[in-house]
């Protein structure tokens, strides 16, 4: 038996009756269906969103409704109106504004959530093919949403089910502070134009900002008091701006069926029990959360808005130039804050007022400001109300305008004195954590930590206030109170740890700079320092910032071991012309002693300029070298092939360091290096022998070529001559001598021991070798054979003249003009 079913109305599949059936539900629902040159079937395609939604408007039309209901519009007005405002070129605002490309981007993030949960509603649900109820599943604990549950919590109204009903409505979009967030939830207002919208805000103050800058942009028209339950709208969609606390209160008052959208500004403030207990009891409509910032300590910003339809990070606002760049200046902090308590995830405010407000901090603070920033505009951010009022006194004391204000601050002199500060009249605002959110000014370029904090969110919120942009601020400058080498794994929150980046470099940018340089009028309130140093604490990373900016390390924040792991990066590669620049890393005393000893030694290993590794040989053994190191200085003069053109005259560096006794070691090894040095050149010992002795190669050929007994008296007959001779004559003729037998070797052996101490031994051989030759002396023999070669040529050419007899007449005015046209 066949099954009947109730089917709805669907509209027909003709081109030109679906242009015609969207055109009536356009009329109807105030939103278009079919947009310019839109083929109507592959618009309107069975099973795409925008179908479903034409098909559910036509049988709500049927069935006599004279506008959409409510839950026609949850599911699809906010879907179509996106398509309307995305489908501009460009996409703008009812005042003419065009959106931005990160604007654009969560508009259609939020326009491809709703797409694949309505299609995928339709796929669950569709036509009655699967009429299966679908088994419960089991909750789960991560934070993402399933599109087949979403789907399902879009067809509302329904009873509220689980813990969190509604929960895949909540959907949340990170821009940075100062990124344009207002204009972003402007085009989700311009998409709701057939929609009630509810906007919330944490402060009163940010109400009467989202009033009048949505008003500069068209839609101040749709402003309304709150519709209240038993009221109606002056018109179907209403625009109705209120803070959360207000929310909290008087949610269950809210007429249920005028709003479809919240918009949740500074959604990260939405997290308190009673505020996130209202959002999700006033659970049908859909919500939209905006934030800078996800980082909470106790929660988290998706846990009561799940879904997330855009990401922009701070660093690609910033090289987008949506922000200002920002800089840092670390300082050193006067006062430990290391037994201050932290309470809800930031340091308890009276104990860390009790630490830094002092007279002298505030002192130094005040004079810090004004020698580096002198009237440039600023805010400050300190540990508490009296504290704020302290350093504002102390700050007007040096010659600063400056100005303290709090939330004990009337509202009307709080309004003057921000009026104050954008008229230039006041340079310098001091506050607790007034102005941390929701108050936006261009003109404020520094932000200075006077407060540590220990919440990435409330750091955000704060350098937030100088990251908008203006013509005359080159870049905002942060001020953070802790080392210069702190890591990202101290208490307190800094500029660096926030970006996660790699290294400190005073004055220099920690945003990513902008793809597209503007040239920018402003100077620039701090210049970069010429060194730098890493602050990730991650190992890899640091020795990669080692690695790649060795020059501009300052190893005096390194640790032991990182510092000999760049004083060898730094041998390896440094250059000649770059040597004394770089030896007052070790003069000033930046670099232990290990770290120089390390660098000479991996100088003279491995750089590739003969100059540098001769200098960085010797500069290592004028100090004490122990018994490890000088042997492996021996074996890299005598073996290396970096040292094959140069192994004479570092022979000779070595055996005067013997010499001079810097080599730690005892006798016999002191003896074993100096000859083993000393038969490394036998051919110049054999040379400085043979001059000084003419029978010095007779002996020593006798000696060589003979075995045996003979072997035995020639070696007798050669350490008698050596004996005989000079001191430097007799250790060139025995570093020259090779036995061949026992007897023969302690011949030798007992007569080097008799030429006299280990010192004056390596002085003598070292005698035999030629000194270094000088800087410069190959160029000036050059430069003495070039004028040799042009005096010879012109004598040449002088004679041949002569020979020749004088030229012609008819010459002389080629020799009269060629200089000319030489000249």
């Amino acid at each position: 038996m066949q099954e009947t079913t109730e089917q709805p109305t669907l509209a027909p599949e003709a081109p030109e009756g679906l242009a015609a059936s969207a055109l009536q539900a356009e009329a109807w629902a105030g939103e278009p269906f079919l947009h310019s040159d839109e083929d109507p079937a592959v618009a309107l395609a069975p099973e795409t969103a925008r179908r479903r939604a034409l098909d559910d408007a036509l049988a709500e039309i049927e069935a006599g409704a004279r506008e959409p209901s409510y839950e026609w519009k949850i599911r699809y007005a906010l879907m179509l109106g996106l398509e309307r405002v995305l489908s501009q070129s460009p996409p703008r605002l009812a005042s003419g504004t065009d959106l931005r490309r990160h604007q654009i981007d969560a508009l259609a993030g939020m326009l491809t959530e709703l797409i694949a949960a309505t299609q995928i509603g339709a796929e669950a649900n569709g036509n009655g093919e699967n009429g299966h109820e679908p088994e419960p599943e089991e909750d789960e604990d991560d934070l993402g949403v399933h599109l087949d549950e979403r789907a399902d919590e879009l067809e509302l109204p329904e009873e509220h089910h689980g813990k969190d009903p509604g929960a895949s409505r909540r959907f949340r979009f990170r821009h940075p502070t100062a990124s344009g967030k207002t204009i972003a939830a402007a085009g989700f207002v311009e998409a709701a134009r057939t929609l009630g919208v509810l906007i919330l805000t944490h402060r009163r103050l940010l109400v009467s900002q989202f009033n009048r800058e949505l008003t500069a942009e068209g839609y101040g028209d749709r402003f309304e008091d709150a519709i209240l339950k038993g009221k109606k709208p002056k018109r179907q969609n209403p625009v109705t701006v209120q803070t959360y606390a207000w929310f909290a209160r008087h949610y269950g008052d809210l007429n249920p069926e005028t709003y479809q959208l919240v918009i949740a500004d500074e959604a990260h403030t939405a997290l308190g029990e009673k505020t996130s207990q209202a959002i999700r009891s006033f659970s049908d409509p859909i919500y939209i959360g905006m934030t800078a910032t996800e980082q909470l300590i106790a929660k988290q910003v998706s846990d009561v808005f799940p879904a997330s339809i855009d990401e922009l990070p701070l660093g690609d606002a910033a090289r987008r130039g949506l922000i200002a760049p920002l800089r840092c200046l670390r300082v050193p902090p006067a006062a430990a804050i290391s037994s201050v308590p932290i309470v809800g995830g930031d340091f308890e405010e009276r104990a860390l007022a009790a630490v830094l407000d002092h007279q002298a901090l505030n002192q130094a603070a005040a004079s810090l400001y004004r020698e580096r920033f002198e009237n440039t505009p600023g805010i400050v951010y300190a540990a508490g109300v009296e504290h704020a009022y302290n350093l504002a006194k102390e700050f007007r004391a040096v010659g600063l305008k400056a100005e303290a204000v709090s939330g004990k601050t009337p509202p009307v002199q709080l309004a003057e004195t921000l009026a104050a500060y954008e008229r230039g009249e006041i340079n310098v605002l001091i506050n607790a954590m007034l102005l941390a959110e929701g108050w936006n000014s261009p003109r404020a370029t520094v932000c200075m930590h006077l407060a540590p904090t220990a919440s990435r969110r409330v750091y955000q919120q704060r350098i937030g206030r100088i990251m908008r942009m203006h013509a005359r601020k080159e870049a905002g400058v942060v001020v953070d109170f802790v080392p210069k080498g702190a890591t990202h794994n101290e208490r307190v929150v800094s500029l660096h740890s926030l970006l996660d980046a790699d290294f400190y470099r005073e004055g220099a940018r920690v945003t990513p700079a902008p793809r597209r340089r503007v040239q920018r009028r402003a100077r620039r309130k701090l210049s970069p320092a010429p060194w730098l140093v890493p602050v990730t604490p991650d190992v890899k990373r640091r020795l990669a910032v080692i690695d790649r900016e060795w020059q501009r390390i300052d190893p005096h924040f390194l640790d032991d071991d990182e510092q000999l792991y760049w004083a060898t990066i730094a041998g390896r590669a440094v250059r000649f012309d770059e040597r004394v620049e770089f030896v007052k890393k070790f003069t000033e005393g930046k670099a232990n002693r290990g770290a120089l000893e390390q660098f000479l030694t991996a100088c003279a290993a491995e750089n590739p300029n003969r100059r540098l590794r001769l200098t960085a040989l010797a500069d290592r053994v004028s100090m004490k070298v122990d018994r490890a190191n000088f042997d492996d200085l021996v074996t890299l003069v005598t073996q290396a092939p970096t040292w094959e053109k140069d192994r004479v005259q570092g022979v000779r560096t070595l055996l005067r360091a013997l010499g001079d006794e810097k080599a730690d070691a005892p006798e016999q090894i002191l003896a074993r290096w100096t000859w083993r040095l000393a038969r490394s050149t036998r051919k110049v010992q054999d040379r400085r022998a043979s001059a000084e002795f003419p029978e010095a190669k007779r002996l020593l050929g006798a000696l060589a070529n003979s075995r045996g007994h003979r072997h035995e008296e020639n070696a007798a007959k050669l350490v008698n001559a050596a004996l005989k001779q000079s001191r430097e004559v007799g250790a060139a003729l025995l570093a020259s001598a090779e036995g061949y037998t026992p007897r023969a070797n302690q011949l030798i052996d007992a007569a080097r021991e008799r030429l006299g101490t280990i010192q004056e031994v390596a002085n003598a051989l070292a005698d035999n070798l030629p000194a270094p030759k000088a800087a410069g002396s190959r160029s000036r023999r050059r430069r003495r054979k070039r004028k040799k070669k042009g005096q010879a040529q012109g004598q040449g050419q002088q004679q041949r003249q002569s020979q020749n007899g004088p030229k012609p007449a008819a010459e002389k005015p080629k020799q009269e003009t060629a200089p000319a046209s030489e000249a």
